[in-house]
This record gives C-alpha cells, sequence and structure tokens, in this order.
C-alpha cells in the first residue's frame, strides 16, 4: 500500500518560506551552506505543506540542519536518525521524512541502523554529506576517509579501506541511490527533487568539502581545469561520456568497465556502456558505484539506480488495515490483562 504525503492545496511557498530566524552556524566557507541553501530552493517545488515536513538528524555539523528548515525536526542522537526517522514514518505515513547526516554519524556508530532502513525500504529521504573527515570534533579521520589518511587520530596515516557509501546502499537494498557534489548547485537540486519523487529509501551522497579539516578532498571534482576529465554525469539513457572534449567514453565488457579512447576511431559513442537507472540487475549498477576504487575512471554523478518495490512503512499499514477488517479493531487493555497475569499485593 502507498501512502501519499498531504499535498498544498492553494499555498504557494518560495525558498524564503524554508528559512529560519536561526542563525546558521558552519564555517565560513563550509559545504554545507550550498546543500542548505539547494534544499531550501527544491523544497517549494516537492509540493508537501511545510507542518508535513521533518526533518531528523543526529550528530555532526550536518546535524544542525533541522535548526535551518522551516519545518518540523528532530535533532536526535548520534547515528540513530535512520531509526528514529522510521518511527516518524510509521506512526506517520502522511508526513515526508528527511534525514540529514554526515559520513561519520551514517556509517559508524550509526551503521546498523543505516543499513536496516534500506533493507526495509523505509520511505525516507537520506541527505549524507561525506566530507571524509569527523569534523565537528575537530579532524579525526572517519569511516569514508582514504586508505593513509593523515588526521590527528590517525597521525602515521589510516590503515582502514574506506566505507563506499553508494555501494553499502545499494547492497543493503536502497531503492534510490544517487550522488551529487555540493559545488554542484543545479544538479544537487534535481537529485534532492528526483529522491522526494521516490517512494522507498532514497539515499543522496553528496560529496561536501570541510574547507577547516579537510580542505580539497574533492577539488579533482570541482576544480574547473579538472573536472570534466574526472566527472561523470550519468544521464538516463545515455552512453556514458566524460572528458573536456568528450573524447572519453566507457564501455562493458562482460562485467568489466573498460576505458575507451574515442579519438582513436577504434571505438564510437555506439560502443559505449548505455546508463540505465532502472536497471533490474543490481551487478551494473553495483560496477558503477566501484568506478571511485579504479584508476583513472571518472566518478559517477547522478541516479545511479532506482527499482520499485513495497515500502516498509506502507507495508505496515496494510497489514493493520487488514487485520482489523478481519478482526475488528483491538483492545489494548484487554490484551494486557489476557493471558498470563500477576497481581502484585
Amino acid at each position: 500500500m502507498e501512502t501519499k504525503e498531504i499535498m498544498t492545496e492553494q499555498v504557494k511557498y518560495t525558498s524564503k518560506d524554508f528559512a529560519t530566524s536561526n542563525e546558521v552556524r558552519w564555517c565560513p566557507g563550509c559545504g554545507d551552506y550550498s546543500i542548505l541553501a539547494q534544499m531550501q530552493r527544491t523544497a517549494p517545488d516537492i509540493n508537501v505543506k511545510k507542518e508535513n515536513m521533518v526533518w531528523v538528524s543526529g550528530i555532526g555539523c550536518s546535524s544542525r540542519f533541522p535548526y535551518y528548515m522551516n519545518t518540523y525536526g528532530f535533532h536526535s542522537i548520534h547515528g540513530r536518525a535512520p531509526a528514529i526517522a522510521s518511527g516518524v514514518k510509521i506512526a506517520r505515513p502522511d508526513l515526508s521524512v528527511w534525514v540529514a547526516t554526515g559520513d561519520g554519524d551514517l556509517l559508524s556508530i550509526g551503521g546498523n541502523h543505516f543499513i536496516h532502513a534500506c533493507r526495509r525500504n523505509m520511505d525516507l529521504k537520506i541527505l549524507l554529506f561525506n566530507n571524509r573527515i569527523y569534523g565537528l570534533t575537530k579532524g579525526q579521520y572517519s569511516p569514508t576517509s582514504e586508505k593513509g589518511k593523515k588526521t590527528k587520530s590517525t597521525p602515521f596515516g589510516s590503515i582502514d579501506f574506506p566505507f563506499k557509501p553508494v555501494s553499502v546502499a545499494l547492497a543493503s537494498g536502497a531503492t534510490f541511490v544517487a550522488r551529487s557534489i555540493d559545488r554542484e548547485p543545479k544538479h544537487l537540486q534535481q537529485m534532492m527533487a528526483r529522491a522526494a519523487e521516490h517512494k522507498g529509501t532514497a539515499m543522496i551522497e553528496i560529496y561536501q568539502n570541510c574547507n577547516i579539516f579537510n580542505d580539497g578532498a574533492f577539488q579533482h571534482l570541482t576544480e574547473k581545469e579538472l573536472k570534466d576529465e574526472n566527472v561523470l554525469y550519468l544521464e538516463q539513457g545515455k552512453p556514458m561520456v566524460f572528458g573536456r572534449a568528450k573524447d572519453k567514453g566507457i564501455r562493458l565488457d562482460g562485467l568489466n568497465p573498460v576505458l575507451v579512447d574515442l579519438s582513436e576511431g577504434k571505438f564510437s559513442v555506439n560502443d559505449l556502456w548505455i546508463h540505465d537507472e532502472f536497471d533490474p540487475n543490481p551487478a551494473r549498477s553495483f560496477i558503477l558505484s566501484q568506478f571511485i576504487e579504479l584508476e583513472n575512471f571518472p566518478t559517477p554523478i547522478g541516479v545511479i539506480s532506482q527499482i520499485k518495490k513495497s515500502t516498509y512503512d506502507g507495508d505496515v499499514q496494510e497489514q493493520i488495515e487488514h487485520i482489523q477488517k478481519t478482526k475488528g479493531v483491538g483492545d489494548l487493555q484487554k490484551v494486557l490483562l489476557t493471558g498470563n497475569t500477576w497481581k502484585v499485593e
């Protein structure tokens, strides 16, 4: 059973309607400002009343987000945002429930809650702010920090292999998985709007710069002279082409992605991998999620995978309605006083 959010009727919002009077307290130059601005610009087009939108966050710089969105919000505890948001959605399936979280919050202490929200296909929209560092606690390495990363907690370099959030989400069963960048405002707005339309767990990994403790972590994807050679913009039904002159492409040889030079004449765009975000075969979307590990491969941004299946919260409501129709509405007092009971004198 699908539940629909309560839509606006004659209310037309602007981005200013979603801004609060609270002072935004992030470091000057932080990528979080862009993510907030794009969400506030996107929110009016989601067509949900402000009082029917809820933001839940955990702990971290990103988790101040609910204070700055003029909607209902809950600044919860470390790593538990997906669990609390799941409870909100089950109790109030009519609400549009969003999660703002960071790579440390979601993928370290919150990892278990995240994978189970994906597994259940909760109808949640999760914005993952990934700056590959613990910013709020002043610069320790995080679950997404690259191997060898020198930080205050790893002065000789991290020996951990990093999580790949897109891979984790796909493997856990998320039904909408996308990636964007804080310095791609129009693209980020598009991803937010697409996530809002989706019924089920929608996770957007957002590469976000921490200019204090991990400045330039994604400069190869954001600097004008570098980005064209390193970013692959995924478009539904389009071949995977990139490069400043659009002279590079990716073809699929079985299950092996291969970089090709289109300028050599050996291959044309007709030989390239055509992106299909609705591909029912999870193997191909998982291959895309691994590009960041492959030498010289571009980083894909856009909708990586989107599939349709029932949501946990919708199934809960359907089950309750079925039971009530067949067995009648339950009596909690009767349940509490039935079976093995004890009277304490």
